[in-house]
């Protein structure tokens, strides 16, 4: 018996020598996007499982960046730390509060006795517990079992350059099922990026439940293949149509868990061109009336909204209606590239829409087109956004642009004072490739954007300090005529996006670019904790690695 008693003794102790590990703090403080300020110290704040986080507000959204926080220490502690309200700051605990700064300006202060988030916003303080996350050991990241968590010393004063922050995911020529869409907003949060430009109908598929309109997910958000690519034998099918859609209470989800992720969704509803799925649903809404179908490869398809028929602008405010109530963003983006013009001219209807209207041309009566759904928006209170194209013909004052094709007409429209959005191809395009061994790579759509290009992007090139007001911020882009997992669109994103979001936040603060490397070198420990795939061969110590998405 006392054999017994000793060796449960024994098996006690180690169990408890276990559960009280020390796991030491991070060697350097290296966060993306840079802070402001960083002033690190001598010393550590021990942080246990008997670490109380604290809400010094009222506020119920602080709850949101408490959950986060205890999302990344559940695993080391077995556990959640305890919540608790206070109106002063506790000694030996996380404090999370408001103060007077920015809406998303926040400090981080850790000293021995406390720890102390203040946000000018609850998403502030939310940017703050993620810029925690990167201070966090690796085995902590892990879900390492600790007794005490050291964390460094350090004032980190910090705040956003641009307002717009933004990261685009096409679900239309690949679908992704709600987790998907999750995660990838969960990897927008992780880069402070406060902007998800989720693009939802288009040539190939039609993602969003219209109620008043349900042929458009019976019919429209199903093709017979799930690649693209033109087959070998034309007559080759997938034994099971593609595609797949999302129900209004799915969207009604996603805006819910991108919102206490203090991102805002911006819906897109492609129009007048890219609307073949639209057209192969209702036939009415396209100029020759018939033989329209949801096509099966990729690339811009003449049949577009027919512009002469008031029966078009029917349905698309039937279907904007439906969408506004599901989004509340300021912005719903409604596209406005790529389209071509060939069925207009032939068109009796858009023909003499161009003579009622005293149009000049069919580029003239896209801009009618953008400027009557614009109009459309604005009376329910709402703002039009569209790709570049849209200043072709003329824009109103009002509209705002997103420059995809280089930064040529974001330019153009900010010295004609409109908002932009800056999402040049050159730099902003997450489909193109990241290195130039192209054999080595998964497939991508084209193009060569390294990590350094990415991080090259200027938002204000071309621009006097007068038009500069004018650059909302930035955008990363990820089509996905070639990505239909998730894996694969990881891959392409990170850790590119991890430069997008450090010109966004960081601009006047910006590193050269072997400082940015290091930085993100330390960023990829997040990215490995969190399983997620991305570009090795992107940082010093992987250049010779070759990607991990099956080709």
């Amino acid at each position: 018996m006392k054999n017994l008693l000793l060796a449960f003794c024994c098996a006690a102790v180690l169990s408890c020598g276990s559960c009280g590990k020390r796991i030491a703090k991070v060697d350097s403080i290296d966060i993306v996007p840079k802070p402001a300020s960083v002033q690190s110290l001598d010393g550590v704040f021990e942080l246990t499982s008997g670490t109380k986080i604290v809400l010094l507000s009222e506020d119920s959204t602080l709850a949101y960046s408490a959950n986060s926080l205890n999302d990344m220490l559940r695993d080391a502690f077995g556990k959640p730390l305890r919540y608790a309200y206070a109106s002063e700051p506790l000694s030996e605990a996380i404090n999370l509060c408001l103060g007077d700064l920015a809406p998303e300006e926040y400090t981080l202060s850790i000293t021995p006795e406390e720890v102390k988030i203040t946000g000018g916003s609850p998403a502030g303080v939310f940017y703050g517990v993620q810029t925690l996350r990167q201070l966090l050991p690796t085995s902590v990241l892990q879900g390492e079992k600790a007794g005490i968590i050291e964390l460094p010393v350090v004032e980190i004063a910090d705040k956003p350059h641009f307002a717009y922050r933004g990261g685009m995911l096409d679900v239309c020529r690949h679908f992704f099922s709600v987790d998907d869409v999750k995660r990838y907003i969960d990897i927008l949060a992780m880069h402070k990026l406060n902007r998800f430009h989720w693009h939802l109908t288009e040539d190939q598929g039609w993602r969003i439940e219209i109620k008043k309109y349900p042929e458009l997910t019976k019919v429209g958000a199903w093709r017979d293949r799930c690649s693209l690519e033109p087959p070998a034998d034309p007559n080759l099918k997938d034994s099971v149509p593609y595609g797949g859609f999302y129900t209004q209470e799915e969207i009604k989800d996603v805006v819910r868990y991108a919102n206490e992720r203090f991102i805002t969704v911006i819906p897109e509803i492609e129009m007048p061109g890219h609307a073949m799925a639209a057209l192969a649903s209702y036939n009415y809404l396209g100029c020759k009336g018939e033989g329209y179908e949801v096509p099966s490869i990729w690339g811009v398809k003449a049949d577009v909204y027919c512009a002469g028929k008031d029966s078009t602008f029917q349905f698309i405010e039937g279907v904007l209606d439906e969408v506004i109530e599901l989004f509340p963003s300021e912005y719903i983006h409604i596209g406005g590239d790529e389209c071509p013009k060939d069925r207009w001219k032939e068109c009796q209807l858009c023909q003499q829409r161009i003579k009622t209207e005293k149009l000049k041309d069919e580029f003239e009566l896209q801009s009618y087109f953008v400027k009557r759904i614009e109009k459309y928006l604005n009376d329910k209170g709402r703002k039009l956004i569209g790709w570049d194209e849209i200043l072709e013909g003329g824009l109103s004052q009002t509209a705002s642009v997103m420059s995809w094709r280089g930064a040529a007409g974001g330019i153009e429209a900010a010295k004609k004072g409109n908002n932009v959005v800056m999402t040049p191809n050159s730099h902003c395009y997450l489909d193109y490739y990241q290195t130039d061994k192209i054999d080595q790579e998964p497939k991508a759509i084209g193009g060569f954007l390294p990590l350094e290009k990415v991080y090259s992007l200027d938002p204000y090139e071309g621009l006097n300090a007068d038009e500069q007001k004018y650059i909302l911020g930035v955008q990363g882009n990820l089509w996905t005529e070639f990505i239909s997992t998730l894996d694969h669109a990881e891959y392409m994103a990170l850790p590119r996006i991890a430069a997008i979001a450090e010109v966004g936040w960081s601009y006047d603060n910006k590193d050269d670019f072997d400082g940015f490397k290091k930085r993100v070198t330390s960023l990829r420990r997040l990215y490995d904790a969190a399983g997620y795939n991305y570009g090795k061969h992107a940082f010093p110590a992987d250049s010779t690695a070759v990607a991990t998405v099956e080709k």
